[in-house]
């Protein structure tokens, strides 16, 4: 059978196999019982399973012949978010629920792995079926460390995300930079505490807080290209404990996300603007970055595989678009700083079937038509990789 006609034989085993991982969502490196059920699945079709990475699965696929290796991911965690949907199969697990898509993408790999597991005679080379835990939080580099890039060697590497902002039957594809880079900064104002009714015995931190705010904005706009988008944004800050005293602190995050280059001039700007404003205040500050996510950019050549793919999934051009870029994160990057790769979007958003809420929203839910096009993509991908099709 062909691909599509394969992954419609089993569309009521795809759409079970997500509905049970949507009933049952575990946190990032929590996902025992989700790779539990991936485990068993895996192993009824010989694929060779490594547990990485706390709760990560590996499956190989190695063919009959020898060749390059192929890496097919999909992310295993869900959100700590109380679900508000009807649905039959709605979240068991109280404030923990699947609401973006990570529950379709397990399905929908785990269907096609146990489709490709029948062109093993017939593969020149080998593939990886990566289950990675904690996506939302970037567990994938945990991966890269414990060696999932090894044994056998990745060539290149394939990731898909379900996306609700596009209808079901459209697949995104874009080249070059297509997922921001996301580095979180933690930033600490040091001033001097003080009674509120003799402020100029003190030094306000919370004054040196705001006037920071408003200058970062006035820098993305009038100081940064705005052909190179830059976000950044103040998530959470903590300062003070009293109506009458004026705090010694203010403890600010937030995140830098960038669609460029490595957000070196970015972040050097940044400290700029808060050095000065703390000079002009008397305040010092302290500030550290941790690296959330790395730039997600396809490769060209991967590209065109994937375009050649979604051809044969949706046989209609007009369906394959190539505008949606990201300022959210994704740490697939992480298996394609030193390999090609392709990131691609398959639309699962539908109205009448209430499939339009964005990420991370309660009320999250996928047109589970869109499962059929991502399994089929998964194997589409191998088939061109390998010229199997």
């Amino acid at each position: 059978m062909a691909p599509k006609q394969e992954v419609a034989a089993l569309k009521e085993e795809l759409i079970s196999l997500r509905r049970d991982f949507h009933m049952h969502p575990e946190l990032g490196f929590g996902e025992h019982r989700t790779a539990e059920k991936v485990t068993a699945y895996l192993e009824e079709y010989d694929l060779g399973i490594k547990h990485i990475a706390k709760t990560g699965v590996v499956g190989v696929l190695r063919g009959n012949k020898p060749g390059n290796t192929l890496l097919l991911r999909a992310d295993l965690d869900a959100l700590p978010i109380t679900e508000q949907t009807d649905v039959p199969y709605k979240s068991v697990n109280n404030g923990i629920m699947h609401a973006c898509g990570h529950d379709g993408h397990i399905a929908m790999l785990l269907v096609a792995a146990r489709i490709l597991s029948t062109y093993k005679d017939i593969l020149p080379g080998n593939i990886k079926f990566v289950f990675q835990p904690n996506e939302e939080d970037a567990g994938a580099y945990l991966m890269v460390e414990e060696g999932v890039m090894d044994n056998p060697r990745v060539d290149a590497a394939v990731g898909a995300h379900l996306w609700s902002a596009l209808e079901t039957g459209i697949i995104d594809i874009c080249e070059g930079p297509v997922m921001a880079a996301s580095h979180y900064f933690y930033l600490t104002i040091k001033g001097l505490g003080g009674h509120a009714g003799h402020t100029n015995e003190a030094i306000d931190p919370i004054m040196v807080s705001a006037a920071i705010i408003q200058a970062v904005q006035a820098m993305q706009t009038r100081e940064l290209d705005a052909l190179q988008p830059v976000a950044i944004v103040f998530t959470k800050i903590n300062a003070g404990f009293n109506t009458t005293i004026i705090p010694e602190k203010v403890e600010m995050q937030g995140s830098i996300r960038f669609l460029a280059d490595d957000g070196t001039a970015v972040k050097e700007a940044f400290e700029r603007v808060i050095a000065g404003i703390c000079t002009t205040y008397r305040a010092k500050y302290e500030l550290r970055y941790k690296v959330g996510n790395n730039l997600v950019a396809n490769d060209e050549k991967m590209v065109a595989i994937a375009y050649q793919a979604a051809l044969g999934c949706l046989g209609d051009e007009n369906f394959i678009t190539a505008g949606l870029r990201s300022m959210g994160g994704e740490d697939f990057s992480e298996f394609i700083r030193d390999v090609p790769g392709v990131f691609y979007f398959i639309g699962s958003g539908n109205r009448e079937k209430k499939t339009m809420y964005s990420h991370h929203h309660p009320c999250f839910n996928i047109d589970e038509d869109a499962l059929l096009i991502g399994a089929e993509m998964y194997v589409r991908m191998a088939l061109q990789y390998f010229n199997l099709e």
